[in-house]
């Protein structure tokens, strides 16, 4: 049966303690101690890996954790804008997160840049860590060269897709934060007619979260069939 991609609305913010690791253990057990030292790092950290593998899923795990601890830090992505100059690094950040860096325009290459050199080498205080994401090895992505040599100068992670026992953790993992109880039956019909990248999968249990509590009703196949005919 074919995959149907989803695009319904925002995706709640992860968290880094609800991820699921499957084969990523290494990269998560990463993050999680350059999160818990009190030495900041010193060398950045790349991931990259496949659409719907969770690289963007990770980096809002690492902002939340971040403001958690009542800290702040950059964010960079290929939606942001920066109206044709570079916009400037705030030395109040502790980190600086750059995602979907394969699809910087030149003006946000300029911002990742700046904001990089300004991280590592800071004029006053601590180095911040810079956490970057992207789709392709370091060898292969379509930046400038500085840029490019600089995101991987450090640690280089590739992040795994889950396989489909991880998915189905995730799923009813996610699922049980909201307040809903997935069966094995509702399960196996969401994981054969979406598709099962992470974004995907957490917007799909926002809106059946919503639906679910609108119809006072527990979550069915039936259900989750009407609902996909009236939206």
């Amino acid at each position: 049966m074919k995959q149907i991609p989803l695009d319904i609305g925002l995706t709640p913010r992860p968290r880094l303690h609800t991820l699921v690791e499957g084969e990523n253990g290494r990269l998560l057990t990463h993050v999680r101690e350059a999160l818990q030292q009190r030495q900041p790092q010193t060398v950045p950290t790349y991931v990259w890996g496949p659409g719907g593998s969770g690289k963007t899923h990770l980096l809002q795990a690492v902002m939340q954790e971040l403001h958690e601890q009542g800290l702040s830090a950059g964010w960079l992505d290929a939606s942001t804008p920066c109206g044709g100059y570079a916009r400037e690094f705030d030395p109040r950040w502790s980190a600086v997160l750059l995602d979907e860096v394969e699809l910087y325009s030149p003006e946000q290459q300029h911002t990742a840049f700046n904001w990089f050199i300004n991280a590592m080498t800071p004029q006053q205080g601590e180095p911040r860590w810079v956490l970057a994401a992207g789709s392709l090895p370091v060898a292969d992505l379509p930046l400038r060269e500085d840029l490019r040599t600089r995101l991987g100068w450090g640690q280089v992670h590739a992040l795994q897709p889950l396989g489909d026992e991880d998915v189905r953790k995730a799923l009813q993992q996610g699922a049980a934060e909201r307040g809903l109880e997935l069966g094995d039956e509702v399960v196996n019909y969401m994981l054969s007619r979406f598709s099962r990248d992470l974004g995907s999968l957490n917007e799909l249990l926002g809106m059946l979260d919503g639906y679910a509590l609108e119809q006072r009703r527990a979550l069915t196949v039936p259900l989750l069939k009407q609902m996909l005919n009236e939206t």
